[in-house]
């Protein structure tokens, strides 16, 4: 029998991890004044549980100027002890344990630093914090590099297996090895050898302290994807001098910097896409390289290892999606894995409002510590209305305490709204998430009906103890004149695949779903990927020719927003990509813009100036808000049954919020 790719151990330096599953270093937002908490140790302990091989905590700080009060602190001797338990923690429950050590440089913020300024090998200028940094002397770098090695002394006391450190990723090790970010004219700037000294520098020091026998592993970038920025070709030269002339054990392949116009960890990124980057560099070195990003599944990391794109894989936002995720898959088990979905809502938008790691599939995660779910006292009979995400999550969370639960869905299939999210171009990702909760319902063996309206017949049959309302919405239909003509439509049944539209189309609603449908329509004729593959392959067509058959489809789409910017509701993290899409594949927005009547050949319009006028169009297409849909709730309270509101049908928001209010729901009824 042939073993599984994933569970074959693997060495870096003396230490043997017992599988390829590598949880890296992930900005959580849990520290307290850079001590680590009981949230951290208990999110992390639920990750070693779960059957990670290693993991990587982190980043943790080197100096004061380093990071924030919000990352664990590694720049003192009094964070040891934190640091030991967690360490402790990580070890005790099965997995290889590191941290992994940083100085964000020009990332850094003066809000962050009680106003001191952010240093940087250059003073050139982030756009990603709209700061200029200090440029540091050389007596200043020398005494970093010091920081980083005491910083990894307290590491290897606090009992950790391993020390990695971040080159990449647009921090001030790799600032110091771009030629975009690095203009200094001394030993530390110009060539190539020059720019790499401060790098290798840090990792030398650090290897003669903790010795020829700790691993020392470190976090780079295969490709910076930035304009006068390094490249593939400069970055596999680093690699090499990492590796042969400062002792580097394993290199964790990273990509892009945060400033970056190249999608690194949205949906639109297809797992895996990364691959090529790690292979590049393992074939360029003689020690494990660690492949990243959208690695959401065990078949994409088992195929990567296996096909030597890489030595181990890095899953950090699959296992907060699913902690037991390398367990179920070592156990045969992985149609009951809940994948990550790459929305970044609970993740990195959390982290943008100072708030704490959650995640949309997972409304456990980041609150590990809490108490656990209790068994009801006394289990109840209840009834789900709804089987979308609150539906689902409320279903899956009231089996877990012990109570009786049936689940009714009106239309044919579970997954309500999350399959209209999957639709547009990129977010298909959706679709996994439904399907994963559609699992997760027959793990428990919830009892569902489809192709079930519930109306007071029937909850009178039944004769439930508590009801939980997950009845989503219904979308919106603006009084504008001439709603009713026969070529206006929702968007709702576009994203569904029940209407067909015409050349021209205008979208009334800028919003995000506005947005998500305008990108639906502008991609229809398009090239997908296999057809560009097949072309490409045999060069049938120049480059530049097969790029403007992938953007230009066969729609002329307008979009109309009464405010003056679309896309308003989207996460920081997805807007900027969405907003790419929008200029690349032709959408023409229009903003301060309200819909005063729709004709039969168009749409007449108020621009701010006052002006009317009309667009032709042979589709409108309507997107304009949804609103609850909570009827039965009236009735549940006239017949006295108790019950409670969960999702869009108490209040419209996102995935997120269906997600984590639904599993509240279930988890309150007692």
């Amino acid at each position: 029998m042939i073993q599984d790719p994933l569970f074959n151990p693997v060495s870096i330096n003396h230490m043997q991890v017992d599988n390829r599953i590598y949880l890296p270093a992930m900005h959580l937002g849990m520290a307290d004044n850079f001590q680590v908490t009981e949230q951290i140790l208990a999110f992390y302990r639920q990750r070693a549980k779960g059957g990670a091989g290693m993991i990587c905590v982190g980043y943790a700080t080197v100096d004061e100027l380093s990071g924030n009060s919000l990352n664990i602190g590694a720049h003192k001797d009094e964070f040891v002890p934190g640091l030991t338990k967690l360490a402790d923690v990580i070890k005790e429950n099965g997995a290889k344990s590191a941290v992994q050590l940083n100085h964000a440089g020009r990332y850094n913020m003066s809000f962050f630093l009680n106003g001191q300024q952010p240093v940087a090998p250059s003073a050139v200028a982030s756009r990603m914090t709209r700061e200029t940094p200090r440029a540091l002397e050389i007596p200043e770098i020398k005494q970093i590099v010091d920081n980083f090695t005491q910083a990894a002394r307290r590491v290897k006391e606090a009992g950790f297996d391993a020390v990695e450190v971040l080159h990449g990723t647009g921090y001030l090790i790799s600032e110091f090895l771009s030629p975009l970010t690095n203009k200094r004219e001394d030993e530390y700037g110009g060539s190539f050898e020059n720019r790499i000294r401060f790098g290798i520098e840090v990792m030398r020091a650090i290897r003669k302290q903790v010795g020829p026998n700790f691993p020392l592993i470190v976090r780079m970038n295969g490709n910076d994807f930035m304009p006068e920025g390094q490249g593939r070709d400069e970055l596999r030269e680093y690699a090499k001098a990492l590796v042969t002339r400062a002792g580097v054990d394993a290199l964790c392949i990273n990509v892009g910097w945060h400033e970056a116009r190249v999608p690194q960890i949205t949906t639109a990124v297809p797992r895996g896409a990364f691959a090529y980057l790690s292979r590049g560099i393992k074939e360029a070195v003689n020690v494990p390289v660690i492949a990243s990003h959208r690695i959401n599944d065990p078949h994409t990391a088992r195929d990567m290892i296996a096909d030597g794109m890489c030595d181990m894989v890095a899953m950090g936002r699959s296992l907060i999606a699913d902690p037991n995720l390398p367990q179920k898959a070592k156990q045969g088990k992985e149609n009951q894995i809940v994948h990550c979905v790459a929305c970044a809502q609970g993740c990195f938008d959390n982290l943008f409002q100072l708030k704490h790691v959650e995640c949309l599939c997972n409304p456990l995660a980041g609150h590990e510590h809490e108490a656990a779910v209790k068994p009801a006292d006394k289990p109840k009979k209840v009834m789900v209305i709804g089987g979308g995400a609150a539906g689902m999550n409320a279903a899956i969370a009231a089996a877990d305490r012990g109570h009786l639960v049936a689940l009714y869905e009106k239309s044919g299939r579970l997954g309500g709204q999350l399959y209209l999210a999957a639709a547009p171009p990129g977010r298909g990702e959706f679709a996994q998430l439904a399907r994963d909760l559609e699992q997760q319902i027959r793990c428990r063996n919830i009892e569902v009906h489809l192709d079930t309206a519930v109306d007071t017949a029937l909850i009178e049959q039944q004769k439930p103890d508590h009801v939980v309302l997950a009845t989503g919405a219904e979308p919106m239909t603006p009084p504008i004149a001439g709603v009713e003509l026969g070529h206006v439509v929702q968007a709702w049944d576009v994203l569904a695949g029940k209407v067909y539209t015409g050349k021209r189309v205008v979208v009334v609603g800028g919003g995000a779903v506005g947005v998500e449908t305008a990108l639906f329509l502008a991609e229809k004729g398009t090239l997908d990927g296999e057809t560009l593959k097949f072309l490409l392959i045999n060069r049938a067509e120049d480059a530049d020719t097969l790029y403007e058959y992938c953007v230009k489809g066969t729609k002329e789409v307008t979009l109309l927003e009464m405010m003056d910017k679309i896309g308003k509701d989207f996460g920081k993290t997805t807007r900027w990509g969405m907003m790419q899409d929008v200029s690349r594949f032709g959408i023409q927005p229009m903003t301060a813009t309200r819909a005063l009547e729709i004709t039969k050949t168009g749409i007449r319009v108020e621009q701010q100036e006052g002006q009317a006028t009309e667009i032709e169009a042979d589709t409108v297409v309507l997107c304009v808000g949804a609103k609850s849909d909570n009827a039965l709730a009236d009735r549940l309270r006239d017949m006295g049954i108790a019950f409670s509101i969960a999702g869009d049908a108490e209040n419209i928001g996102m995935a997120f919020d269906a997600v984590h209010k639904g599993y509240a729901a279930g988890s309150r009824i007692e």
